[in-house]
C-alpha cells in the first residue's frame, strides 16, 4: 500500500508540472493573439483596396496578361497548403490538411496533376512521411508571418504558373490554389480554399453592356505596365493576408488546446489526490487493525496463561 501511495504522489507531481507547462503556453497564446487578429485586421484595407484596383484594370482594359490569361484545357495546378511549425494546437493543422485533401481529390477528378507547395513544418512532414513528392516548402514564420515570407511564396507561385503559361511541361502549372484556415473568432476557424492564379477579379457583379459608359479610368504609362506591376502585388498581398489569418487561427487553436490541456491536468490531480487519500486511509485503518488484533491475542494469550 506504502508503494502504491507513493505512485500516486509521483503522478500528482508530475501532472502539477505538466500543468505549470500548458497554464504557461496557454497565457502566452493568449497575449499573441491578440496582436495576431491586429495584424490581420490592419492588412485587410491594403488587400481590399489592391484588389480593387486590380479588377479596375481587369475589366475596364482590353490587356491580355498572363496571370489573369486561363488556359482552355489546364492539366496542372499548384496547391500551397499552410500548416503550422508547431504543435499542440489542437486539430488545427490536421483540419486545414484534410481540406488540401479534398481540394487534391476534386483536382485529380478533373484531370489534372497536383504540384504541392507547403509552409509549415506539420504540412512538410504529412507529405513526407507519406512520401508525397514537395515542390518547395517554407518554414519558421507560422507564428509571425512577414510580407518578405509572403512576398517568397508569390515569386515561386508566380514563376511556375508563367512557366505554364509558356508551355514548360517540366515545371510550370496552368492553377495555382492556396489552402489555409480562415480566422472567424475566438471559437470558429475554418479551413478554406481559394484559386489564387488565373485572377478572377470583376469590379461589378455583373458586366457591363457594349453601349454602357465605363467609368472613366486613366492608366500610366499604360493598362499593362500598371497589370506589370499590381498583379505580383495582389498576389502577394492575398498570401500575406492567408497567413496572417492562419497565425491568428493558430494561436487560437493553441490557446483552447493548452486550456483543455489544463482544465484536464486539474481533473487528473483531483483524481489522483482522491485515490491517494483513500490509499492512504485504507492503509491506516490496515495498521489500526493490525494493532488492535496484536494487542487483543496479546490479552488472550496473556488470560491464558494465567
Amino acid at each position: 500500500m506504502a508503494v502504491s501511495l507513493r505512485e500516486y504522489r509521483a503522478r500528482i507531481k508530475s501532472t502539477e508540472s505538466m500543468k505549470k507547462i500548458t497554464r504557461a503556453m496557454e497565457l502566452i497564446a493568449a497575449s499573441r493573439i491578440i496582436k495576431a487578429q491586429l495584424r490581420a485586421k490592419q492588412a485587410s484595407p491594403y488587400a481590399r483596396e489592391l484588389s480593387r484596383a486590380v479588377s479596375a484594370v481587369a475589366t475596364y482594359s482590353n490587356v491580355d496578361h498572363p496571370l489573369t490569361t486561363e488556359q482552355e484545357n489546364p492539366t496542372r495546378a499548384a496547391v500551397l497548403v499552410v500548416t503550422s511549425d508547431r504543435g499542440l494546437a489542437g486539430a488545427y493543422s490536421s483540419s486545414v490538411l484534410k481540406e488540401a485533401e479534398r481540394l487534391n481529390e476534386r483536382l485529380r477528378a478533373e484531370g489534372k496533376t497536383v504540384s504541392t507547395y507547403i509552409s509549415g513544418r506539420k504540412g512538410e512532414a504529412y507529405f513526407r512521411f507519406r512520401q508525397r513528392p514537395i515542390v518547395q516548402s517554407w518554414t519558421g514564420f507560422s507564428d509571425q508571418p512577414t510580407y518578405d515570407d509572403a512576398r517568397a511564396i508569390g515569386e515561386a507561385l508566380i514563376e511556375a504558373f508563367v512557366a505554364g503559361t509558356g508551355n514548360d511541361e517540366a515545371e510550370g502549372v496552368d492553377e495555382v490554389h492556396i489552402v489555409y484556415t480562415q480566422f472567424r473568432s475566438m471559437l470558429v476557424q475554418e479551413p478554406f480554399s481559394l484559386r489564387l492564379l488565373p485572377l478572377e477579379v470583376v469590379e461589378g457583379e455583373t458586366k457591363p453592356a457594349a453601349d454602357d459608359v465605363l467609368p472613366l479610368y486613366e492608366f500610366e504609362p499604360s493598362a499593362e505596365a500598371v497589370l506589370d506591376a499590381l498583379l505580383p502585388k495582389y498576389v502577394d498581398s492575398r498570401i500575406f493576408l492567408a497567413l496572417l489569418q492562419a497565425s491568428a487561427s493558430e494561436l487560437a487553436a493553441r490557446q483552447k488546446a493548452m486550456k483543455s490541456a489544463t482544465d484536464n491536468a486539474e481533473e487528473l490531480i483531483k483524481k489522483f489526490t482522491r485515490i491517494a487519500n483513500q490509499a492512504r486511509q485504507a492503509g491506516i485503518t490496515q495498521e489500526i487493525s493490525e494493532i488492535v488484533g496484536g494487542v487483543n491475542a496479546l490479552a488472550d494469550a496473556t488470560a491464558g496463561s494465567e
